[in-house]
C-alpha cells in the first residue's frame, strides 16, 4: 500500500542531495527508501537543470527549457519524483534566477547575443553594457594578449576557435584577415586578466564565467521558468530555493512575480543577514534558507570569555602577520578596500559611470558639475562602510548608508570641496532626486555592487584573514562577536515563530566552509583556551618551516576540528585559505614557493608526528565535542523552522570547504552512531506530529534552577515537546557538573523519545533527565494525539 503523501504546502523537514554526472537522478531515486525511513518530508535538490557538462554543483545554468541530460533528463527527474511519491515524499529544488554560465557554445542564448550582437532577440537576456568597449562583449578567455594568442585563434567554417572555446561568427565576417575579423564581431577575445578592470557585463561577484541574467524583464522571466512552472504544475516539485536574490535587479518584484506563477508554493531564499538584519517583510517567502539560524546556533555553544581568550593568544602568536592585528572590522574593511580595487574593479567602472551620467544630465543643479573620480570615491567611501549585504528600500538604504557613514566617507577626500559627492551620491540612494529610470538604474546598480562586495570581502577575503576560531568563519557568522547567549537565542526564536515560522534552518551545506560537525569540535576550544595554548605552543616550539604565523594558527585549528583525515584534503583546502586570503599568494597571482612551503608544512606539521599532540587534545576532549555536536543538532531539529539536513549529516559528518564537503555519501550512512539515532527520532516525532512545530505552533524557553543552570538550554514546542541540551560542557565539568541542577518541566508526565520507559514530571533533576547523553528530546505522554 503506497502512504499517504503528506502536505506538500510546507515540508516538515528537507535532505539536501548533491546531483552530479557521479551521482544523477537514478542514484537519488534508490536513496529515496533510506531517507524516507528518516523522517524527512521532502528531498531538496541541487540545481536539476541544463548546465556546463562535467558540473559537480549546477549553477552554471546553460539551458533553462531542459532538465539535465547528465542527471538523467527529465524523465529521470520525473521517475525520481514518482519513486519519491510512492514513499510519502515530496522534492524541492534549488532554482538559480540570477546568472547562467559564460560558455557560449553551450548556451544557445548566449550564442546568438554574441552571433547578432543588441538586435538579437535574446539580448535582453544578459545584463551587458553594449555602451562600453565600443559595443563589443569582452570575453576574458585568452592566456596571454592578444598578439601574442593570434595563432591560436583559427576560423573554422561559421565559427572561431581557441582552444577548447567555440564561438560564432558574424554574418558575412568568416573570409576577413584575423584583426579585421576580430573587430567585426558583437564580441573581443581578451587577455583572462582584463575580466578585473574592463569586462562589460555583470557576473556573478567576480566569477567571470557566470553571467548575469536581467530576469527582471517580464519575457525573460517567462522563458527561463517555463520548466521549472511546469514542472511544479505537475507536482513532480513542490517547493523552491532560490539562489542569491541579492543579484537580481529587483529582488521585491522577482519574488512577488515567482509567487504568483507558483500559485504561493513554499519558496525559501538563500539570503545571507547579518547580525540584527531582518529578511523584508514584503516578500512573499517562507524565509531565507536559515544561514541566519547557523549563527544563532554556533553562537550557542561558543563561549564568549574563552573566544576573549582565544582572541587575544592569537594576536601574540600571528602579530604582526595578522591582518590590522587581529581586528575584524578593520580586517573586513581593509577587504573590502581590495575587493574593490582588485576582482570589482570593472563593477565599479560601472557604477561610476552610470551616476557620472546621472549628474551630467540631472536638472537638478546641486547634481552637476561631480568629477567621476570624485563620485567614485564617494561610491567607494560608502560601500566599504556597508554592513548589510544589500540595501532594499530607499527607507532601508537611509538605515545603513547612515549620515555617521558620509561623515567618515568625507574624510577620504584630499580636496575637502570634492567631498560633496558624498552627500550627492547618499541624496541619490535615499531617492530624493526622483524616481526615474536613471535613479532607479543607480540605486540598482549600487545594491548589486554591494551585494557582490560583502560576499567576497567578508566570505571570500576576510574569513581566511581573521581566524582566531575557525567555526566563526562561517556564512552568516560574525567572528567579531562570536557568541549569542541563550537569552538572545530563545528572543530569536520567539521572531522566527511569530514572523518565518516555515523558513529554513540549517548547519550545514554545499557552501559552508566547515560542516557542523567541524564546528561543533572547535567552539570547544573557547571552553579550554588555555590548553589550546599549551598544545600550540608545545607543536609551535621550533617554528621551522613554517609559513607564517596566521596560516599556521589556521593549520592547527583544521586538524583539530577534522580530526584524523587524509593530508591531501587538509592541504587542499588551506591552499584554497591562502589563495582567498590574498597576502602571500592568490587565484590569479599564485606564489609557487610560498604555496609549497605551505604544503611542506602541513605534511610536516598538523600532518605530521607533531599533530599527534593535537590530536591528543582531541581526544581528551572527545565527550564535549560529542556534547556540542549532539546539542547543535538536537536544537536545529526542533527549534522553530524547517531543518534542511545536508547529505551525510545524520551522521557524524566532518568535513572542510568545498569542494571537500561535495564528496558522495553512502546511503545510509554506515556508522549512525547516537546522532544517527537522535535524528532519526527527531524527524520522526515532527513528521508524526506537525501541529507541535508548525505554523500555529509555539515556542516557550525552559530555565533551569539550581547552580549549574546556565549550562542547560531548554525550551518547549507548543507544551507537547521538550529540547534540552547542555551547553558549554567543558565549563561545566571544571565547576562540578550539574549537582542539584534541576529542570522545572511543564505539567505533565514526559518521557524521553529515544529510551520511552524513562519518564519525568515537575522539577526533574538535570543530570537524570540527560542520563547518558548530554541532551534529551521529551514528548509529552499524558495527552491524546
Amino acid at each position: 500500500m503506497t502512504p499517504e503523501r503528506p502536505d506538500p504546502a510546507v515540508p516538515t523537514a528537507t535532505y539536501r542531495l548533491q546531483l552530479q554526472p557521479e551521482f544523477p537522478f537514478a542514484a537519488a531515486a534508490s536513496a529515496v527508501p533510506y531517507l524516507a525511513s528518516l523522517g524527512v518530508s521532502h528531498l531538496h535538490l541541487s540545481p536539476v537543470l541544463e548546465s556546463v557538462p562535467g558540473s559537480t554543483h549546477g549553477y552554471d545554468v546553460v539551458d533553462h527549457a531542459r532538465v539535465r541530460d547528465e542527471l538523467g533528463g527529465e524523465d529521470g527527474l520525473r521517475a525520481l519524483a514518482r519513486t519519491a511519491r510512492e514513499h510519502g515524499l515530496g522534492l524541492v529544488v534549488d532554482i538559480v534566477p540570477n546568472h547562467m554560465a559564460m560558455a557560449p557554445r553551450h548556451n544557445h542564448a548566449l550564442w546568438e547575443v554574441l552571433r547578432e550582437g543588441p538586435k538579437s532577440p535574446y539580448a535582453r537576456w544578459f545584463d551587458i553594457d553594449w555602451e562600453a568597449q565600443g559595443g563589443q562583449v569582452l570575453l576574458p578567455v585568452l592566456g596571454g594578449p592578444v598578439g601574442a594568442e593570434l595563432e591560436h585563434l583559427k576560423v573554422d567554417g561559421d565559427v572561431l576557435r581557441y582552444y577548447d572555446h567555440v564561438f560564432p561568427l558574424r554574418a558575412g565576417t568568416a573570409e576577413l584577415p584575423l584583426p579585421r575579423l576580430l573587430d567585426a564581431q558583437w564580441y573581443r577575445p581578451v587577455w583572462w586578466r582584463l575580466a578585473r578592470t574592463e569586462l562589460n557585463y555583470r557576473r556573478f561577484f567576480s566569477i567571470s564565467e557566470l553571467i548575469g541574467v536581467r530576469v527582471e524583464d517580464p519575457e525573460v522571466f517567462d522563458a527561463t521558468h517555463a520548466k521549472m512552472l511546469q514542472l511544479l504544475d505537475d507536482g513532480v516539485v513542490d517547493g523552491l530555493r532560490v539562489d542569491h536574490p541579492d543579484g537580481l535587479a529587483d529582488p521585491d518584484d522577482y519574488l512577488q512575480r515567482l509567487h504568483e506563477a507558483t500559485g504561493g508554493r513554499w519558496t525559501v531564499v538563500e539570503k545571507i543577514l547579518a547580525d540584527g538584519e531582518h529578511l523584508p517583510a514584503s516578500w512573499p517567502v517562507a524565509g531565507t534558507t536559515g544561514y541566519d539560524a547557523l549563527r544563532q546556533v554556533d553562537g550557542l555553544f561558543t563561549d564568549p570569555a574563552g573566544a576573549g581568550e582565544l582572541l587575544g593568544q592569537y594576536r601574540r602568536f600571528a602579530a604582526p602577520q595578522t591582518d590590522r592585528g587581529g581586528h575584524w572590522e578593520a580586517t573586513v574593511r581593509r577587504a573590502a578596500y581590495k575587493v574593490l580595487t582588485h576582482e570589482l574593479v570593472a563593477e565599479m567602472d560601472r557604477l561610476t559611470r552610470v551616476a557620472a551620467r546621472l549628474c551630467a544630465t540631472s536638472p537638478e543643479p546641486a547634481l552637476r558639475d561631480r568629477a567621476p573620480w570624485a563620485l567614485r570615491t564617494a561610491l567607494r567611501e560608502l560601500l566599504v562602510r556597508l554592513e548589510v549585504y544589500r540595501p532594499y528600500t530607499s527607507g532601508d538604504t537611509g538605515a545603513v548608508v547612515t549620515e555617521e557613514a558620509a561623515a567618515e566617507a568625507r574624510q577620504a577626500f584630499v580636496v575637502a570641496e570634492e567631498a560633496g559627492a558624498v552627500d550627492v551620491v547618499r541624496e541619490l540612494l535615499l531617492g530624493r532626486y526622483g524616481d526615474g529610470p536613471e535613479q532607479v538604474e543607480f540605486r540598482t546598480r549600487f545594491a548589486q555592487t554591494s551585494s557582490a562586495l560583502r560576499a567576497k570581502s567578508v566570505e571570500d577575503t576576510a574569513f581566511y584573514r581573521y581566524v582566531p576560531l575557525l567555526s566563526a568563519t562561517e556564512v552568516g557568522g560574525n567572528p567579531g562577536d562570536p557568541a549569542v547567549s541563550p537569552e538572545d537565542f530563545h528572543a530569536y526564536c520567539a521572531r522566527v515563530q511569530r514572523d518565518w515560522p516555515a523558513m529554513g534552518t540549517v548547519l550545514s551545506t554545499h557552501d559552508t566552509k566547515r560542516s557542523a560537525d567541524v564546528r561543533a569540535a572547535l567552539a570547544v576550544l573557547t571552553e579550554v583556551p588555555g590548553r589550546w595554548a599549551d598544545v600550540l605552543a608545545e607543536v609551535t616550539r621550533t617554528g621551522e618551516g613554517v609559513p607564517d604565523a596566521q596560516l599556521a594558527w589556521a593549520a592547527w585549528q583544521t586538524v583539530f576540528g577534522l580530526g584524523p583525515a587524509d593530508a591531501e584534503r587538509v592541504q587542499e583546502a588551506l591552499l584554497k585559505h591562502v589563495r582567498e586570503a590574498g597576502l602571500y599568494t592568490s587565484w590569479t597571482e599564485q606564489e609557487p614557493p610560498y604555496e609549497d612551503t605551505v604544503a611542506a608544512f602541513v605534511a610536516a606539521g598538523p600532518c605530521g608526528a607533531p599533530g599527534e599532540h593535537v590530536a591528543a587534545l582531541r581526544t581528551a576532549l572527545e565527550p564535549h565535542i560529542r556534547a556540542n555536536m549532539l546539542g547543535a543538532a538536537l536544537v536545529q531539529l526542533t527549534m522553530p523552522g524547517v531543518p534542511d539536513l545536508y547529505q551525510g549529516t545524520e551522521a557524524e559528518y566532518r568535513a572542510l570547504v568545498d569542494p571537500d564537503n561535495r564528496r558522495p555519501v553512502p546511503f545510509p550512512p554506515p556508522r549512525p552512531g547516537a546522532k544517527g539515532a537522535l535524528t532519526a527520532a527527531a524527524l520522526r516525532l515532527r513528521a508524526r506530529r506537525p501541529e507541535v512545530f508548525g505554523d500555529a505552533a509555539t515556542y516557550a524557553p525552559l530555565t533551569a534552577q539550581g547552580p549549574a543552570a546556565a549550562h542547560c538550554v531548554a525550551f518547549a514546542r507548543s507544551g507537547s515537546v521538550v529540547t534540552a541540551v547542555t551547553r558549554l560542557s567543558a565549563r561545566l565539568a571544571e565547576a562540578g557538573g550539574w549537582r542539584d541542577t534541576v529542570l522545572p518541566l511543564p505539567p505533565g508526565r514526559w518521557a524521553d523519545v529515544l529510551a520511552p520507559e524513562r519518564e519525568f514530571t515537575g522539577h526533574a533533576r538535570v543530570e537524570d533527565v540527560f542520563g547518558e547523553l548530554p541532551v534529551v528530546l521529551l514528548e509529552r505522554v499524558d495527552e491524546s494525539h
